[in-house]
């Protein structure tokens, strides 16, 4: 397999992995534009599917995270038609390469306790490549590292993400266009509670401050209830309102 890297000088004309629609593809190539500054890199299968990964410095990552010197991995994505054929040894070959060549201390990314789950890296794969487990967060989402240097520190979640909770009661919502999915689940939800009557605050992030220090581990889609985390899965409309009408426990 042969592998596209997308930069600013082709986003434009090239196609996003993780965006089918119009308007998602241009939300989220706008949040690419606008990383590459920081040392964002990503790489998709020359061929059309959902094979890609996007991986930057910890230091530039909208992760609420303690990890000068390491990279830090996106999302690395290989499913459908493309997926057991080794393409994510591929690409994650392509991070560790580039991480080496940097000097850096290691790789990390987010994970979840026992099975995989929705826009998180699988644990099992990750641990079969090396992997550990750096840091945990309360809600069952786990940092995993990858050291490449001997006695190196640890990389760790800011305490706001090490236990996510809100000030407010109600359903909030935090969310960002690194996602191309969440745009539309979050306008959705919206209309939802509008129409529900349900009490929900949106917060949008648009900046790498903001998204460090945030009071959640994940950052692109994260809904609290009456201060409690609940998920970072992209809810339907039915599913929104049975847990916004349920009490948390």
């Amino acid at each position: 397999m042969n592998y596209v890297m997308i930069t600013n000088d082709n986003i434009d004309k090239e196609h996003i992995c993780c965006a089918s629609s119009e308007n998602k593809a241009h939300l989220k190539k706008e949040w690419l534009k606008q990383r590459f500054v920081d040392g964002l890199v990503y790489y998709r299968s020359e061929q059309r599917g959902e094979c890609f990964i996007e991986y930057m410095p910890a230091e530039k990552a909208w992760i609420p995270l303690e990890a000068d010197g390491y990279m830090y991995i996106n999302c690395l994505w290989v499913a459908g038609p493309l997926k057991g054929k080794g393409y994510s040894n591929d690409l994650l070959n392509k991070c560790l390469d580039d991480a080496k060549k940097q000097n850096k201390k290691g790789i990390c990314i987010l994970s979840s306790e026992g099975r995989k789950q929705q826009f998180l890296s699988d644990p099992k794969y990750m641990a079969y490549k090396g992997f550990m487990v750096a840091d945990s967060s309360d809600c069952g989402i786990n940092l995993l590292y990858l050291p490449l240097k001997a006695g190196t520190s640890l990389p760790k979640f800011k305490e706001c993400a090490k236990h996510p909770k809100v000030e407010e009661d109600g359903m909030v919502l935090y969310y960002s266009d690194q996602c191309p999915f969440a745009y539309y689940w979050a306008n959705r939800i919206k209309e939802i509670a509008i129409e529900n009557n349900v009490q929900l605050k949106i917060v949008h992030i648009t900046n790498t401050e903001e998204a460090q220090n945030v009071p959640t581990p994940v950052t692109n889609y994260a809904l609290f209830k009456d201060s409690k985390f609940l998920t970072h899965i992209m809810l339907s409309e039915k599913k929104f309102l049975s847990l916004s009408n349920t009490d948390f426990y």
